[in-house]
């Protein structure tokens, strides 16, 4: 009763435009995105073929069998997973949590269920992938840290923010970057603060977007050399 008030307020008393195209949203529970723009939005729900590395979307029908994109070969996490693509309803959640630490019901139950059918259960514990010191100051939260508190509400695994660390500044990864470009600009730049609570770890790394995967293989990299036993990373997106 009280949601359905909510959303009838909200779509008549205090109306917003959805952030895709401009119409109104409906519901609260969506956030930033209109019902329309959501079913138009790619969530993946097993019915298309993904890289079973790093989830790039190969083909929109069933797989017929593992499938590999091989552009993530050098990568060193174990596997990658997303809600869906980077594209309306999914990039326009993404855009409203880097500057407000809110992550809608609609976005919440789907990494909910992303996590049940990940290959990630008995996993030892969740780690966001970090922020630079200057970004935390200019943002005063970080984004990766509250998707995962919605993965460790879903699992009950703990969270741990003082292990990864971003030892260096980088430059925000430009749209026009290459692979191999965003790959210089993350490394070196992640650290491991505290190795024992890493050692025989099986840890799910959690950023808001998998866009070459660069950031999470320099976190992966890291984790691994101090002893992580597997690193599975859970995103919210993932660009085409």
């Amino acid at each position: 009763m009280f949601q359905a008030i909510r959303d009838a307020l909200l779509s008549v008393v205090f109306p917003h435009p959805c952030s895709v195209c401009g119409r109104g949203v409906e519901k609260y529970a969506d956030g930033p995105a209109c019902s329309k723009c959501w079913d138009e939005t790619t969530i993946f729900t097993g019915d298309e073929t993904l890289c079973a590395k790093c989830s790039q979307l190969l083909l929109l029908k069933p797989p017929l069998g593992e499938a590999f994109c091989h552009r993530c070969d050098g990568h060193f996490y174990d596997q990658a997973i997303s809600v869906g693509l980077y594209e309306r309803a999914l990039a326009a959640c993404v855009v409203a949590l880097k500057s407000e630490p809110h992550i809608p019901a609609r976005l919440r139950r789907l990494l909910a269920e992303l996590f049940v059918r990940a290959p990630f259960y008995g996993a030892d514990l969740i780690i966001p992938v970090p922020l630079s010191k200057a970004r935390w100051i200019e943002r005063g939260f970080n984004q990766a840290e509250v998707v995962a508190g919605v993965i460790a509400d879903a699992a009950g695994i703990p969270i741990q923010t003082r292990v990864l660390v971003r030892r260096s500044h980088t430059p925000m990864h430009r749209a026009a970057m290459d692979r191999r470009a965003r790959e210089l600009t993350v490394e070196n730049a992640f650290g491991v603060e505290l190795p024992e609570m890493v050692a025989g770890r099986s840890i799910i790394l959690i950023d808001d977007v998998f866009t070459t995967g660069a950031t999470v293989s320099g976190c992966a990299k890291v984790l691994k050399k101090t002893g992580a036993d597997k690193v599975g990373v859970l995103t919210i997106a993932r660009a085409r």
